[in-house]
């Protein structure tokens, strides 16, 4: 798909596709309503402003649209992005698969990580690392994440 093509697509069509790149209903939302998109960087620009003015409820329901590090999933994005942990080995998988679970019982919500060109030891040693944050520094640490995935997500989508 092109950006043009986003641009034409019916707004149900639309939001079906930019539910892929954020899993926040009102950022998807409040994007439709910026169509048409002069260029990708106008289209990275508006998600950011998007992002950046939502409230914490609507990063957590961004979050909560990704799978756990290291765990499959049915998204071909993920599993693209998460690459790295395929090859983990038996060790890191537990250690990630017990960092996930501490992190979810400290913070609410999964882990998130822009996870693309890291491998598993890298995003073990970042979920060990801010498993140490305060929830409030950490909630911040992963709004980042999720819009570096964003960011990615909407290239794909208008690479076409």
């Amino acid at each position: 798909m092109t950006l043009t093509d986003l641009n034409l697509l019916s707004p149900a069509n639309a939001e079906a596709e930019l539910q892929q790149c954020c899993g926040s209903r009102r950022w998807t939302r409040l994007m439709l309503g910026e169509r048409p998109f002069a260029n990708p960087g106008v289209l990275i620009a508006e998600a950011e402003r998007i992002w950046w003015s939502l409230s914490a409820a609507d990063w957590l329901e961004a979050f909560a649209a990704h799978p756990r590090i290291g765990e499959p999933s049915e998204s071909a994005w993920a599993s693209q992005e998460q690459a790295g942990a395929a090859s983990a080995t038996e060790e890191v998988r537990g250690r990630l698969a017990r960092g996930n679970r501490e992190y979810e019982q400290r913070f609410g919500y999964t882990f998130l990580v822009c996870a693309t060109g890291r491998t598993a030891e890298e995003m073990l040693s970042l979920l060990e690392e801010r498993l140490r944050n305060a929830p409030h520094d950490e909630l911040q640490v992963a709004a980042l994440e999720q819009r570096k995935v964003t960011e990615l997500r909407l290239l794909k989508l208008v690479s076409g």
